[in-house]
């Protein structure tokens, strides 16, 4: 019962994920990102505190070891990061994914394996819809208008990268499912959304994901489900289709935005793809100057001004000393340089170890398109995250991590011990934490007065915007002390200097 119970929260945590969102427009990203957060955080302590005997059952492997290096260099990162809120913050979606991840795995030793892997598919498939919505004509507060068609994740690149790696567990689903057809319209919805989204990231990574599914199929001992491999293949083609010839809400300033990003895919002499390089230099560079621990997790926003030139354009020129987006274009420069480049070796051996398990398995002949759809995804999503940011956020990391743990049988080398009970402390705090940002964020967007702005700082410290309208209003004391607590979280920040100026 405490299994079957863990898995209803395992679901009810994905759909609740795709769908929480903050009408709150002047927190931009945050009003997608913080709520999900909280989903993260909850899902995985009301799982990890159900599924607790089913994660003792199964054990810890030496890969989960590797983790365990990961995240205590995470830690030690985020102590020593100049920004600690952010620092906090990033720790704890990583936390809370490793310990989705053993429940998940738990889960599939009781038999609930396929049940996840649904459950991660459904979150992928109502990813797509409220994309496609958005990209038909649904206007809400619940969608973001500038970087449509995001849907609820509020970023069209964000849905990309979930179609791109989420392709695989809806056709693994579809492979075997009862329902053959209701399921290979999952594959159609996902593939309309990669085309209609434009990412050039999602679709490299979905090309790679392509590739090394079709020959870990071929390489499969076992019977090979053809038939239904050709239709869903069938059915991702008339998907892309659908979304090229059907009128839709769109409005793209190219002529042919389709083609030019076809022709542009692999680009990086000029745009974005030339910007993307630059900051990779000087996320490196950053890397270099914090060879131990990193600038500290998600500190990349708060330090990548000190290491550029005036002009870079990962800069925002309408405010100076800040960036444009809180992460670099990629998980793995995010890691290097916020983490260090120990902690990073340590994640990227793990994934390493996760694949070559994933080859063993496709080629023992047991369960191997469970192989095939693991190292389908594993693909997928580190290839979308060298691009983007896929593992830094929410809704990627439940998804992705369930998926692992629920495809992956590593034998276990060791007994469940007070590490894992640390974790969900973890996420214990995340939920308090992402529960305080989400209420001062109604705070401040729905209150003028002084006296709920300061309740606002008191219930999230690490809110610059709620720091900086107190820094501008009330008495000098006053605001200095609001002042000088910007300037802390952002201490290149040009307007929190000026707030600040003359403050002690």
């Amino acid at each position: 019962m405490r299994e079957r119970l863990a898995l209803r929260v395992l679901q009810a945590g994905v759909i609740l994920a795709v769908l929480a969102v903050s009408p709150r427009h002047v927190f931009d990203l945050d009003r997608f990102l913080v709520p999900k957060e909280l989903v993260l955080h909850a899902t995985a302590f009301l799982s990890a505190l159900l599924a607790w005997p089913a994660m003792r059952r199964a054990g810890v492997s030496k890969s989960d070891k590797l983790l365990a290096i990961y995240l205590v260099l995470g830690l030690l990162s985020a102590l020593f990061a100049t920004n600690r809120w952010l620092g906090w913050r990033a720790f704890a979606i990583s936390a809370s994914s490793v310990l989705l991840l053993l429940v998940s795995r738990g889960l599939r030793e009781a038999g609930l394996g396929r049940a996840v892997l649904k459950a991660v598919a459904a979150g992928v498939v109502l990813a797509a819809v409220t994309s496609l919505l958005q990209a038909y004509g649904l206007q809400t507060d619940f969608f973001a208008l500038n970087r449509a068609p995001g849907g609820t994740l509020g970023n069209r690149n964000f849905v990309a990268h979930v179609a791109a790696f989420g392709i695989p567990a809806v056709v693994f689903i579809a492979l075997s499912a009862r329902r053959f057809a209701l399921a290979s319209v999952g594959v159609v919805l996902a593939s309309a959304v990669l085309v209609l989204t434009r990412s050039r990231g999602a679709w490299l990574a979905a090309a790679c994901m392509l590739a090394v599914f079709c020959i870990a199929m071929l390489l499969l001992r076992e019977a090979r489900p053809w038939k239904r491999a050709v239709v869903l293949a069938l059915c991702a083609v008339a998907g892309g289709g659908l979304a090229l010839v059907l009128p839709n809400a769109l409005h793209w300033r190219s002529e042919n935005p389709y083609l030019e990003s076809v022709k542009n895919v692999a680009s990086y002499e000029k745009g974005s793809g030339h910007g993307r390089l630059i900051q990779y230099r000087n996320s490196m560079m950053m890397a270099l100057r914090h060879p131990l621990f990193g600038a500290g997790p998600g500190n990349w926003p708060v330090e990548y001004p000190r290491h550029v030139r005036a002009g870079d354009r990962s800069l925002d020129p309408s405010d100076p000393g800040m960036t444009f987006n809180p992460w670099p274009s990629s998980d793995w420069f995010a890691f290097l340089s916020e983490r260090g480049p120990a902690a990073t070796i340590v994640l990227a051996l793990f994934f390493l170890r996760v694949a070559l398990a994933a080859f063993a398995r496709l080629r023992s002949g047991t369960d191997g398109t469970e192989g095939a759809a693991l190292l389908a995804l594993l693909a997928a999503a580190l290839v979308a995250g060298a691009f983007d940011a896929v593992l830094l956020l929410p809704l990627p990391s439940i998804l992705v991590w369930l998926a692992i743990g629920a495809l992956w049988p590593e034998m276990r080398s060791g007994e469940l011990h007070g590490a894992a009970a640390l974790l969900i402390v973890a996420a214990a705090i995340g939920v308090f934490r992402s529960g305080s940002q989400l209420a001062a964020m109604e705070i401040f967007a729905t209150h003028e007065d002084r006296a709920s702005l300061v309740r606002a700082s008191q219930l999230d410290p690490g809110n610059y915007l709620v720091q900086m309208r107190l820094a501008r209003r009330g008495k000098r004391q006053e605001r200095c002390a609001h002042a000088l607590a910007a300037r802390a979280l952002y201490p290149l920040a040009e307007a929190a200097r000026e707030a600040g100026r003359g403050c002690r």
